[in-house]
């Protein structure tokens, strides 16, 4: 209820908080001492207008301190423990969904993120020429993992695979035509669509075929028309979405050579971008950037967050020639990704050519653990549990990230008892709330946590986290 403004108390006025703020705050920026004081002041007008008990200086100015102290990373004032910017929760995903899209997608492999901080840390010869001192090539290590995994004659690394899209139609020239088949016009996370993709990069939208049936021949009249001006097919792999029963898409190399007649490119877009056979971990076979080269296309663009497992980029592989010409393009500058990203893609990829993949990235990891691993890591958890509280049940995770869409991986985890009869909703809500904040979900009016997606190495944590959610 507010307070009439008669009868309303106010606060202590900026300066005499900043007098015992900066007391306390030694070693920073008055300004930014300054700003936090304001902020303080002003929630403190909020909550007395509001009715709420006056604070005296000493506490707001402690306020002040505080709010400061969070904003500091490792390393400041002797805080050497990691610790995540302001705004930034830690989770323990147990949802189930390895690439989970609001959770942050692919965890890193240890390998990229050491990589990362390294780049980070200091100065690095990210264009310098080791030789002579000049400006060289900039850092191209993991463009030259990618074309060895591939196959292809050169790779360019953009900040996500929408931009890798825009990039690559734009070879099509402003007004130039770029055909698409109906049934591949989707829409991608965020509510972004591929035919505003095309609309913004400049390029003509030609559609092609039907939505459930889209054969080579149903492109060969649109690329023989002089007024179409069709200079790229572009194939989108719908990778967050499955269509079944009467439908047809065309053949990968038969499109190509029908292309490659008429004078057009081949754009194929991959989205996940499997680098290993997904069949290695139970799921149905993803296409692979080299077999679409193969097959006959010129770019392929696929992700490095979700299937290749490590930081966002959008990843570009294909003929050197057309690669080359997106390496110029004024874009490509706006669309390239810092040195820690290319440090942290570059590692990634290495242990591809490694063959640690399925035991060092993360997603490969969680995909391939064996059934018995889960249930001999539940078991041990229900026994560190409150009797009674938990039970180990079967489960079915998924890949997520618009990856492997209508696929499931067989999983294990646990199904928890709300105490006292409560609900799974306060159940899931509470553990969501506490420290550290677990993510689950609720199955059949369970709440379950799914230990595929969860790291061995936080189980300790999760019986943690799950034992106080109960007792709450």
């Amino acid at each position: 209820m507010t307070v009439p403004r008669a009868a309303r108390p106010h606060p202590p006025s900026v300066e005499r908080v900043l007098a015992v703020a900066r007391s306390r705050a030694g070693g920073r920026d008055p300004e930014a001492v300054a700003a936090v004081a304001r902020t303080v002041v002003d929630s403190e007008r909020e909550r007395l207008i509001t009715g709420g008990t006056p604070r005296d200086i000493e506490t707001l100015g402690a306020l002040v301190v505080t709010a400061l102290e969070a904003f500091d990373g490792p390393g400041v004032r002797g805080r050497e423990a990691p610790a995540l910017p302001a705004g930034l929760t830690q989770v323990i995903n147990a949802t189930g969904v390895v690439v989970h899209t609001n959770l942050g997608r692919a965890a890193w492999p240890v390998a990229a993120i050491e990589a990362a901080r390294l780049a980070a840390g200091g100065a690095t010869l990210l264009e310098l020429d080791r030789g002579t001192g000049r400006r060289g090539a900039r850092f191209r290590v993991a463009q030259e993992h990618l074309t060895a995994l591939t196959g292809a004659e050169d790779a360019l690394i953009v900040t996500n695979n929408a931009a890798a899209i825009t990039l690559a139609v734009g070879l099509a020239g402003r007004g130039g035509g770029v055909a698409v088949s109906r049934g591949e016009l989707l829409e991608i996370g965020g509510g972004v669509r591929i035919p505003e993709i095309l609309r913004r990069a400049g390029v003509r939208l030609v559609e092609v075929g039907t939505t459930n049936r889209t054969r080579v021949a149903d492109f060969e009249a649109t690329l023989a028309d002089p007024k179409a001006r069709i200079r790229a097919i572009l194939r989108v792999h719908p990778s967050n979405f499955v269509q079944t029963g009467f439908v047809e898409a065309p053949d990968p190399a038969g499109l190509a050579a029908l292309a490659h007649h008429h004078g057009a490119i081949v754009i194929d877009d991959l989205g996940s971008g499997a680098l290993l056979p997904t069949e290695r971990v139970g799921l149905a076979h993803e296409p692979m950037p080299r077999e679409r080269l193969d097959a006959g296309a010129d770019l392929v663009t696929f992700s490095g967050d979700k299937l290749v497992g490590g930081p966002q980029a959008g990843l570009i592989v294909g003929r050197g020639d057309l690669v080359a010409r997106l390496r110029r393009d004024p874009l490509a500058r706006a669309m390239r990704p810092d040195k820690t990203i290319l440090a942290a893609v570059a590692a990634t990829l290495a242990l591809y050519r490694a063959g640690r993949a399925l035991t060092a990235i993360p997603v490969w990891r969680m995909m391939a653990t064996p059934l018995p691993d889960l249930r001999r890591r539940a078991e041990a958890l229900v026994a560190a549990l409150p009797a009674g509280s938990a039970e180990v049940t079967e489960l079915d995770a998924t890949v997520g990230g618009g990856s492997a869409p209508g696929q499931s991986l067989a999983s294990i985890g646990l199904a928890l008892t709300p105490p006292g009869g409560g609900s799974s909703a306060s159940l899931v809500a509470a553990l969501r709330s506490g420290e550290p904040c677990v993510v689950g979900r609720i199955e059949r009016d369970r709440v379950v946590l799914d230990l595929r997606t969860v790291a061995p190495e936080d189980d300790a944590a999760l019986a943690g986290a799950v034992t106080r959610a109960i007792a709450r």
